[in-house]
């Protein structure tokens, strides 16, 4: 059931956020800053929407009361730090749609940073019971969906784990609300778009209105595995199907829907483009992660993190989808260099006669006695080593013939980190469940270890290593 309400501010906040999307916009009902324009074509009755069923009236509606608010203290002035007793447990990390800042959820409320220059923008403390369990941003505006969490599994929560409030922090209120039968795993936002992750559904809203526009059964999701596009004029959402290792890829766009079969083991992780083109998945074994043509399920490319099992806690792309980040449980962040631009233009164009010429002249004529010839001659008079590489393919194992990580950088391993690539030209941010905040370079050329060159920790701001 999708309800818009209001909830009586208790004061108004000292602060606003300044940053704008740009681009002028028809904002939604009760919304004072200007969300991103509506490029999506309106939904119609195909889609075969269904409301859900209803919903038992609450007993009363979410109060969110200010109850402390602290500016960001300057690091370099020892008169303004903090004097704090404890910190509050994180309960959710996440970036914004386009990695310039990141929400952290705790058990007393939640807090929005900047990554570059990294820097506290604001905070809202709830107090006891007043913990959040997921926190989403919509790019840099004032618009929040969360979620409440923690409280010893929903016991004495001031904030339910069934219900999606959208806050608008300009306004100091909640704006709108979303219940549901179950727990919420995860919400996703886009311009237009609402859409809440169930352990078994997703739902997908006009965020105009918070029309209900189309539901999808997904296998057992529990960590609320979903993914949106974001570019204008398309939406494309990824999420788990019905089945072991399979992908779901909706484009609304053009109305289809594609199944990947994607990995033999369950989906643990996946990762989606900006323009919702091409899809990075990896198992719950968490060795290979593969990169797909979301439009037909093409495999682009396979690459390896390692040998061993591992989870896999998040896969970032790059804007240009040129590199692609992956952080484990291993306490490694690998980055790879992708190929899947070249990939999707070979898929589209026919092989040339010489091209074909080439696979033909590969025999094991090339083997004589105990010496192998790495290379043949083609056309052109290049010697090439193709040979080589297709006995090699068919005798070696596939883990030698692998395509392993560019760059490293090394963390605590067993804690839990997510990453994004930095607005700074080959630099990631990488975020930690422990309250560490990294931003690291990497040289493309000749990749290795990362260079480190910011180090903070985001629950204690104001100290910088």
């Amino acid at each position: 059931m999708a309800a818009l309400t209001t909830c009586s501010p208790s004061s108004s906040p000292p602060w606003q956020i300044q940053d704008q999307t740009s681009n002028p916009i028809s904002p939604p009902p009760n919304i004072l800053l200007p969300l991103p324009q509506n490029d999506s074509p309106p939904f119609s009755d195909h889609n075969n929407i269904h409301e859900p069923e209803p919903e038992e009236e609450e007993s009363a509606q979410p109060n969110f009361t200010l109850i402390s608010y602290v500016e960001n203290p300057n690091p370099n002035d020892p008169s303004s730090h903090l004097e704090v007793s404890s910190y509050p447990s994180l309960l959710h990390l996440s970036f914004n749609q386009d990695h310039g800042c990141f929400a952290v959820g705790t058990d007393n409320g939640f807090r929005i940073f900047n990554c570059d220059p990294f820097r506290e923008i604001f905070r809202r403390d709830f107090g006891r019971g007043g913990g959040i369990g997921v926190v989403e941003m919509l790019f840099r505006c004032n618009i929040l969906a969360i979620v409440g969490g923690g409280g010893g599994g929903g016991l004495n929560l001031q904030y339910p784990l069934n219900k999606v409030m959208i806050w608008d922090d300009h306004q100091n209120r909640c704006i709108g609300e979303l219940s549901f039968r179950s727990d919420v795993k995860a919400v996703r936002l886009r311009r237009d778009r609402v859409v809440v992750v169930l352990e078994h559904k997703i739902m997908v809203y006009n965020f105009a209105d918070l029309k209900l526009l189309h539901q999808i059964e997904t296998r057992l999701n529990p960590k609320g595995l979903c993914e949106v596009s974001q570019g204008s004029g398309s939406f494309v959402l990824v999420c788990p199907g019905l089945q072991k290792g399979q992908v779901r890829v909706e484009h609304y766009g053009s109305k289809r829907t594609k199944f990947i079969v994607a990995h033999d083991s369950r989906i643990a992780c996946f990762a989606l483009t900006q323009d919702g083109q091409i899809v990075a998945t990896c198992s719950s074994k968490g060795t290979l992660v593969r990169i797909f043509n979301t439009l037909d399920g093409t495999l682009l490319q396979e690459v390896r993190r390692g040998a061993d099992r591992a989870e896999i806690y998040s896969l970032a792309f790059s804007p240009t989808a040129q590199w692609l980040a992956v952080s484990s449980d291993k306490g490694t962040v690998h980055v790879f260099g992708l190929k899947v631009n070249s990939a999707m233009e070979r898929n589209e164009k026919p092989h040339s006669s010489s091209e074909s010429n080439i696979s033909a002249s590969l025999s094991l004529s090339f083997i004589k006695g105990d010496i192998l010839y790495f290379g043949t001659r083609t056309a052109t008079g290049i010697a090439i080593c193709y040979a080589c590489l297709f006995i090699c393919s068919r005798v070696l194992p596939k883990y030698f013939s692998s395509e392993w990580s560019v760059a490293q950088f090394r963390l605590h391993e067993g804690s839990q980190y997510i990453v994004a690539f930095g607005h700074q030209k080959n630099t990631i941010v990488i975020l930690g469940l422990d309250g560490s905040f990294y931003r690291c370079e990497f040289n493309p050329e000749s990749g290795g270890e990362m260079i480190q060159l910011e180090y903070y920790n985001f629950l204690k701001p104001q100290e910088t290593f």
